[in-house]
């Protein structure tokens, strides 16, 4: 194969994967605005003025598309967990993760709904998926809380999942409620961060002083 070649084939290449995350962007808006069981292959054909040929080129049906979407939508999410080195202190590591997953979701609350707050079916990604993979960094970060004695006895996945489902909660509202709804209008500026350090304070065998 010649260079002349090769530059055609990267090219076609290049406009093929264009044409995917065009797909994609417009399936997770339309299952966001419209719901997943809603949504169509033609209807997302429609949206970015395709003939839906084209879609099924990329995708088998749309629980193959819905598969594509939750291993890149996860994908991120791990990536930005794995963008700084976990602290010695299991307790500041947990902070941090819960952190990081409320940046993530207020900055792409599209993603986040689709990942979170959209009904589809679970796929089978194989030994472990990348929200498994995420889910599994909280958990590692719990046990070590427990091994370590900052936190009181308790069953680690039963601890992280219930600080993962309070941090969810108040990420899902922030993204839906509208800020003139909130009781006693607007949300406190530092809630998030208040979240966090409740959901820890519940489970510290010691009780912190007053983070400030």
């Amino acid at each position: 194969m010649g260079a002349k070649d090769m530059g055609i084939t990267e090219r076609r290449e290049r406009e093929r994967e264009e044409i995917r995350t065009r797909i994609l962007d417009a399936a997770r808006e339309l299952f966001d605005s419209e719901g997943y069981e809603h949504v169509t292959m033609r209807r997302i054909a429609e949206a970015i003025e395709y003939s839906p040929t084209t879609i099924y080129n990329h995708f088998e049906d749309k629980d193959d598309l819905v598969r594509a979407l939750c291993e890149e939508d996860f994908s991120r999410l791990l990536q930005v967990f794995r963008e700084e080195e976990p602290p010695a202190d299991p307790v500041d590591w947990i902070r941090g993760l819960a952190r990081a997953y409320a940046r993530f979701g207020l900055e792409l609350p599209n993603h986040y709904r689709f990942m979170f707050m959209t009904a589809h079916k679970k796929e089978n990604h194989g030994p472990i998926s990348p929200g498994d993979q995420s889910f599994e960094m909280l958990r590692t970060a719990v046990a070590r809380a427990l091994e370590t004695g900052q936190f009181r006895r308790g069953d680690t996945n039963t601890v992280a999942q219930v600080l993962w489902s309070s941090l969810h909660g108040v990420v899902a509202l922030l993204i839906t409620l509208p800020r003139e709804l909130w009781p006693v209008a607007p949300a406190a500026s530092d809630l998030v961060d208040q979240v966090i350090e409740n959901g820890i304070r519940g489970f510290l065998a010691v009780p912190e002083k007053r983070r400030t």
